[in-house]
């Protein structure tokens, strides 16, 4: 295949690996709509608090864990092959959890889905890189991206729909058809590809990359759990995740065939674009948690509903998505990104002044100007980071960009929705003040809590709803300004950084001269 014209079949594969990555994308946002049958001790399978956070959290651990381990791999030994084995754990995981006898059954079957989520996700970048020419892949990319946020707007109808007619246990049942129609179509349609110059192993690199993420995300996630950032449980597991990454970036400039080169964050165009992704889901997750609650228990929008106010996002992004390249093309990567990551900023600002009576179609307009920009953001970042790598190496460079994703989005949920536990506990306090003190501390810690305790009181616990709502909409205005932030950094840091219209990248940095071909 010659690359500068691509793989003759190039747009049926790119159709086929977005229809595969729905799989997994719609998982996500699927469960969230499932988490209160699968609470009820009837109808689902009595899960507690702690075991419901666990349900996600376990996937969530093990996808960031192994995502740049499963990319080295595929590079290696065949990304094809790699997508195909990520589909296979993926779907017989997902049978297991739609027949879970038990939470802890549960637990561990999510923790096997991520492991088949982290194999199939860099894959089908890393393959997109390889079939489409320079020219052209912009353009994929943004198909790509349009693919996945329309699966994060339509998981939760999807799951709603399914709720309405079946058991809990049919929001993973749903993805078994899905996986067995993507096997077909991609020993069909998708071609081999790997590395031609595959090198030695770097087995501590590996295993330092696998402790260091997992280490750091388990704390990050136990930092949502507890609301805090202070407790040794959260403190502890992320300085060794820090060490431990610190301990592989040491590892991997020190010897000449590393699993991955870092000398590549050198490139002002690869580093920004890592960063920009970064800090965008660590607003937009943050900024996503409190809407739940918001939509669902301020609003009270059924979970159907709910998933169908976040169309105009879905919309945004199949719109726009598509089209960045041609903007980035017109205007320039660094303006485009920057104003693209400002309007962002003012979307998330704009959330400060959401109430209880928030017109609905201001709401939707909001979506869709966030969904827009961030349609003018993820494509042309994720695109300059595969552009910044050889070829060779797209396993490693889609994994890099998705592990920072699936990181900043968990520490964007720990930190900003600390923020918001801790102003609301601050203003629902006095409300509190008459009930016993394990009453209080319990109601204290979330407006579900505080709502689930009102509606157990009775007559009595009618009077704590009004300061529940204003308590939360003082802790959602506070967060949302603290996001907007947040990305405004990022807009100024890609304004700085980010190399602009005309600009040539740098040629990635060759480490093959006088030496074995560095790739794991």
């Amino acid at each position: 295949m010659e690359p500068q014209l691509g793989h003759p079949r190039r747009w049926q594969i790119l159709g086929v690996l977005v229809f595969s990555l729905l799989v997994v994308v719609l998982d996500n946002t699927i469960l969230n709509v499932a988490l209160k049958t699968i609470a009820d001790p009837q109808d689902g399978l009595g899960a507690t608090q702690s075991q419901l956070e666990w349900a996600i959290n376990s996937y969530t651990l093990v996808f960031a864990g192994l995502l740049f381990t499963f990319g080295v791999i595929g590079d290696r030994t065949g990304r094809k092959r790699m997508l195909m084995i990520g589909m296979v754990l993926f779907g017989l995981a997902s049978l297991a959890s739609a027949y879970a006898q038990d939470p802890t059954q549960l637990i561990v079957a999510r923790a096997f889905m991520g492991i088949g989520g982290a194999a199939i996700m860099p894959a089908t970048l890393a393959i997109i890189s390889n079939v489409f020419p320079p020219q052209e892949r912009g353009k994929a990319i943004g198909i790509w991206a349009a693919g996945v946020g329309l699966a994060v707007a339509i998981g939760p109808i999807t799951g709603g729909l399914l709720l309405e007619h079946f058991w809990w246990g049919s929001v993973f049942l749903v993805n078994v058809p899905i996986v067995l129609v993507s096997m077909v179509l991609i020993g069909a349609v998708v071609p081999e590809s790997r590395d031609p110059r595959p090198s030695k192993l770097d087995p501590v690199g590996v295993l330092l990359s696998i402790v260091g993420l997992v280490a750091l995300t388990y704390g990050i996630i136990r930092g949502g759990e507890l609301a805090t950032v202070a407790s040794a449980e959260v403190i502890l597991p992320t300085v060794l995740g820090l060490a431990v990454l610190g301990a592989f970036v040491w590892w991997e400039r020190r010897i000449d065939h590393p699993a991955f080169d870092v000398t590549y964050f050198r490139d002002a165009r690869f580093s920004t674009a890592i960063g920009m992704i970064g800090i965008v889901f660590f607003a937009m997750m943050g900024a996503m948690f409190f809407l739940v609650f918001y939509l669902q228990i301020v609003r009270d929008f059924s979970p159907l509903q709910a998933g169908a106010l976040m169309l105009p996002f879905a919309a945004a992004q199949l719109i726009f998505a598509p089209l960045s390249q041609q903007m980035a093309g017109r205007f320039g990567g660094r303006l485009t990104a920057t104003v693209s990551m400002v309007i962002v900023a003012g979307a998330l600002a704009s959330y400060s002044l959401l109430s209880p009576d928030t017109p609905v179609v201001v709401i939707e307009v909001i979506f869709f100007i966030q969904g827009a920009a961030m349609a003018n953001i993820m494509p042309p970042a994720t695109t300059a980071i595969m552009e910044s790598l050889p070829r060779e190496k797209a396993g490693v460079g889609s994994a890099m960009s998705n592990t920072v994703r699936q990181v900043a989005g968990a520490l964007g949920v720990a930190l900003l929705g600390s923020v918001l536990s801790a102003a609301y506990r601050d203003g629902v306090s006095p409300a509190l003040a008459g009930l016993p003190e394990n009453l209080r501390h319990t109601a204290g810690e979330s407006l579900p809590a505080t709502m689930a305790l009102a509606e157990g009181l009775g007559e009595r616990g009618a009077a704590l709803v009004t300061p529940a709502v204003r308590a939360f909409m003082d802790g959602v205005h506070i967060t949302a300004l603290v996001a907007a932030g947040i990305a405004l950094l990022g807009a100024l840091m890609v304004a700085r950084w980010l190399p602009g219209k005309g600009a040539q990248a740098p040629a990635a940095p060759d480490r093959d001269q006088d030496k074995e071909p560095a790739v794991v």
